[in-house]
């Protein structure tokens, strides 16, 4: 006698449940939510560090110094944004409600921004003014954060707990895939055409861009907005949302900051965690405005290109990857915190080398005179010995950097209370950015006060040293129990 088929309701009990305990998303639409960080994510690369950034400060402003004052203000002010309505924000997205709405209100913001940079022309040459980009790029640095906050919180809601490693990692790894293969792009068909003799690449930029107005710079903002709109469309399309919730916004604000105020208030008992969260937020703050800086200073004091710039990118962007191995490999030999004690102690004197070397000196002491020293080789980037020595120092920093960000979720995952770890991970969150804004007011403050690139660079070491120094004060053992 043959089995009898099973039921509706007996296919439906035996299906895959998500975290939150409604019917797990496709494996299409669990794919289709990791491509989103394919689809954001080169916005960082393209505008924030490696090419719009340098073209703006140096090129649009037409003063490296003041325009990395002025790219300091804009990311602070963005920060600051970021850090007032993160509470919020969040709160609405941990309600339960719907998030695609949201996602596709930041999607329609952060497009249209990006685009209008194409418009962001050198001086008075017609195009918008260094006001209206400030706006622009201030929109889509909060837009660009907020959508990160409802594209997480659609993850519990869509993946098994056994697959919610897998998609995370999927996502990040999509994330730096697209943003390598994006500026290895730019590099073929926009700024290598006309410099290098090589068959491969195209006798002329593609799409017919001019060169000598900056297109090529310029055109990052277009690519952007038609990536994100392109690779957007899975998640939109095949990636399931929740139900509409039952709880008012305003009621789900107000839950939100009630949950933050309990966890914050928590942490009075939990004072070994409460000083590694300070000592995270101030050596943060510093590897993120290496990484926003990095490339305006080293634009400034070099004066290099987008071509040069460009390369810069792309091998920055390989050595990362190394960084989150090496830092994985610290992490499991020596122990998280001094895993971190390596890593920003790194970052720290990676940076006080990259300080130290100029177009004209070496290691602050030793003078380099370029014209008689000559070229390295017949390639038209890195062919001088202490832009060469900046490349190799900034490879070590984007290394420590990188393992850095590993080592400090782990670090947390040590030594907070199993039956609190969501919680904690939720102050983790909001103190990555409740501060940020403080190193990028900090570049723009010592930039126009000593009228030196340098001196605002330097400013960062305020807060990697702060980081390091609290570290020192940091206990790597599992706080237990949850007291109240």
């Amino acid at each position: 006698m043959s089995a009898a088929a099973p039921t509706t309701a007996e296919t439906a009990a035996d299906a895959p449940r998500a975290m939150t305990g409604a019917p797990a998303a496709s494996g299409l639409g669990q794919w289709s939510w990791a491509v989103f960080e394919w689809a954001r994510n080169p916005y960082v690369i393209l505008i924030t560090i490696y090419i719009f950034a340098p073209y703006f400060t140096s090129t649009v402003v037409g003063d490296p110094v003041r325009g990395q004052a002025l790219w300091g203000r804009i990311n602070g002010f963005g920060g600051l944004v970021i850090a007032v309505l993160s509470p919020i924000l969040g709160a609405i997205a941990d309600s339960g409600g719907r998030r695609k709405p949201w996602l596709m209100a930041w999607i329609c913001v952060m497009a249209p921004t990006s685009f209008c940079l194409w418009f962001a022309l050198p001086g008075a040459e017609g195009g918008l003014s260094i006001a209206w980009i400030a706006v622009f790029l201030v929109a889509n640095s909060v837009a660009f954060e907020f959508s990160a906050v409802f594209h997480n919180a659609m993850l519990p809601s869509i993946a098994p707990h056994e697959r919610v490693g897998f998609l995370s990692g999927l996502g990040l790894a999509l994330g730096n895939a697209g943003s390598l293969l994006i500026l290895v792009f730019m590099l073929w068909a926009f700024t290598l055409p006309g410099a290098v003799p090589w068959s491969f690449v195209p006798e002329r930029a593609l799409f017919g861009l001019d060169t000598a107005t900056h297109q090529h710079d310029r055109i990052t903002g277009p690519i952007a907005a038609v990536w994100l709109l392109v690779f957007a469309l899975p998640l939109l399309l095949f990636t399931p949302d929740v139900a509409r919730g039952t709880r008012p916004p305003l009621e789900a604000i107000r839950e939100g900051f009630r949950s933050v105020r309990r966890t914050v208030a928590s942490l009075r008992h939990y004072k070994n965690i409460a000083t590694y969260l300070v000592a995270r937020m101030a050596y943060n703050d510093g590897k993120t405005a290496v990484l926003v800086f990095g490339g305006v200073y080293a634009v400034g004091v070099f004066g290099w290109d987008a071509l040069t710039m460009t390369v810069y990118g792309i091998v920055l962007s390989v050595f990362a990857v190394a960084g989150g191995i090496f830092g994985g490999f610290l992490d499991d030999r020596f122990g998280s915190k001094i895993a971190i004690l390596v890593s920003i102690g790194g970052t720290t004197l990676g940076l006080v080398l990259a300080l130290s070397i100029t177009p004209t000196s070496l290691f602050f002491a030793i003078p380099w005179d370029p014209a008689t020293a000559g070229r390295l080789w017949d390639l038209p980037f890195f062919a001088t010995v202490p832009e060469l020595l900046y490349l190799c120092v900034v490879i070590l920093v984007a290394i420590f950097i990188t393992a850095a960000y590993a080592n400090s979720r782990t670090m947390l995952a040590r030594i907070a209370p199993p039956e609190m770890m969501t919680e904690f991970f939720g102050i983790y969150s909001l103190s990555g950015t409740a501060t940020t804004w403080l190193s990028a007011f900090a570049v723009s403050f010592f930039t126009s006060a000593f009228e030196s690139q340098r001196a605002g660079f330097a400013s960062i070491l305020i807060f990697l040293v702060a980081g390091l120094i609290g570290m020192l004060f940091v206990r790597e053992e599992r706080a237990m129990g949850a007291k109240r």
